[in-house]
This record gives structure tokens, C-alpha cells and sequence, in this order.
């Protein structure tokens, strides 16, 4: 069964983008066919790959009127098992071109399903909303991941989004799960780091990571040079960390089957 994991929180300047592309190319580092798909307007994910110029048909093209299948706008990246689903601006436009649709909050789903045999993990980048894109993400999920800054008022904004959560496995996504919360920006250096880490822990207790994703210019460095973390700076701290986080996530998603094999049984 494939893993789909959507990273969000809609709180801006979190180290969300940050956080989908090098978790996807970590997770690929690991042997797993891996397909990032680009949810937000900025198109950040995207251009951490190719330039603007090169994308033409979007994840847009797939969600708006289904002029595009999944598959056909889908790009390959120089780690030949990581893919990207492109986004583009025009992404901003999707509220609009959907509203009154019935089935607005499920087109993503309905995209995925041809190609979920393609892939082992799914890593959907969101917006810093909780608008129609993020909840077609969290519809179309198996899992929640959180990045959280390591900073004053971090947890503020996450109880919109956990009751988001909340609502759509109350009946469209049941079987939707939080797989962890991740602390990004962190600064061992600074006690507000140390003590907000602290207060993240206390909040979400076993949900938080092991892994920090630390400060580190190479991350702010690696797209513009169209490359992730684990090819730019491969010994860096970043890379290392993304490399953890993989690891804590494959585990996370396995447990999670064995677990619901296990109540499927029962």
C-alpha cells in the first residue's frame, strides 16, 4: 500500500517546502519510488527542480477540469527514483474554478488512484492555508506530518489545523493518521530554541520526531542550484538530518500497517 504523506501547517516561514522536498529525496535515498507533488501556488517544490519556463501542464491542469491526468504531468528529477508532480501559480486560482463543485475536496484522490501503483511514498506539499488545496491533500492521505519552527507562538495555528484534521476523518479520510510532528529551524545555540523544543515536546509528547531539523544555509542554499540537500551538500547537517527523518518516517508508516492490519483482522 502506497504511504501518502501531507506535510503542512499554515503557518508560513515553517521550513514546510523545505521539509517535502528533502524528506522525498531522503525517502528516494532509501531505494523507495518516491513521486513529490507540488500543492502550493508558490510553486517552491518545483522550481527546486526545474525552472518555471520548463513546467507547462500542472498539477492545475489535473485539479481544475481534468484536461490533465496525474501521469502526464508528471517530471522526472536527476534521482531516478524521485519524481515531481508539478505545481504553478495558477494554483491560486483553484478555490475559485472549484467552488460548488460536490466534489471539489476529492480530486486529488481521484487523480492519485490510476498511479499509486507506481509509487511506495507520496509526499504532498501544501499552502499555508487550510483552504481547498490542503484539504484535498488531507483527503487523499494515509498521513499527517506537522513541521513546527523552533520559535515563540510555534504552536500557535496548529489547533485550526488538528481540527481540520479532525473533520476530515470524521467522514471523508477516516482513516487519516498524524504521523509526527517535526521541529524545523532549530538553533541549539539559542535558548528559545531550547525552550520551545521543550514545550513542543510537552504538547505533542510520542508524536514528535527524535529528529531536529537544525538551522542550516545549505538548505537555504540547495535549490537554487536545482538540487536537494543530499546531492548539494551530502556530508552537511541538513542532509544528515533529512536522512534521520527518513528513516523515523519509513519506521513510523510501517507500524502504522502493521496496526491496521492487526485492527483489520480483529
Amino acid at each position: 500500500m502506497t504511504a501518502i504523506i501531507t506535510v503542512a501547517n499554515q503557518k508560513g516561514g515553517v521550513g514546510k517546502t523545505t521539509t517535502a522536498i528533502n524528506l522525498s529525496a531522503a525517502i528516494a535515498n532509501r531505494g523507495k519510488r518516491t513521486l513529490l507533488i507540488d500543492l502550493d501556488p508558490q510553486a517552491n517544490s518545483s522550481i527546486a527542480f526545474y525552472d518555471s519556463g520548463e513546467i507547462s501542464a500542472s498539477m492545475f491542469d489535473v485539479l481544475s477540469d481534468a484536461r490533465a491526468t496525474l501521469a502526464s504531468v508528471i517530471k522526472p528529477t536527476k534521482d531516478s527514483q524521485l519524481f515531481l508532480g508539478p505545481g504553478r501559480l495558477a494554483l491560486a486560482k483553484l478555490e475559485q474554478v472549484l467552488a460548488g463543485q460536490f466534489d471539489a475536496p476529492y480530486r486529488l484522490k481521484d487523480a492519485l488512484g490510476p498511479v499509486l501503483k507506481d509509487y511506495d511514498y507520496i509526499v504532498l506539499d501544501t499552502p499555508p492555508s487550510l483552504g481547498i488545496l490542503t484539504v484535498n491533500a488531507l483527503v487523499a492521505s494515509t498521513h499527517l506530518l506537522v513541521p513546527i519552527q523552533a520559535a515563540y507562538f510555534a504552536i500557535e495555528g496548529t489547533d485550526d489545523l488538528l481540527e481540520t484534521y479532525e473533520r476530515i476523518r470524521a467522514r471523508p479520510n477516516p482513516s487519516l493518521k498524524v504521523l509526527g510532528v517535526v521541529i524545523t529551524l532549530f538553533d541549539k545555540r539559542t535558548n528559545i530554541s531550547k525552550d520551545t523544543h521543550g514545550q513542543i515536546r510537552s504538547v505533542f509528547g510520542e508524536v514528535l520526531f527524535k529528529t531536529k531539523i537544525s538551522k542550516n544555509v545549505r538548505l537555504e542554499e540547495s535549490p537554487a542550484y536545482k538540487e536537494t540537500i543530499l546531492t548539494f551538500a551530502p556530508k552537511s547537517p541538513g542532509a544528515v538530518e533529512y536522512k534521520k527523518l527518513a528513516a523515523e518516517v519509513i519506521q513510523r508508516v510501517e507500524e502504522s500497517r502493521i496496526t491496521r492490519h492487526a485492527e483489520d483482522a480483529a
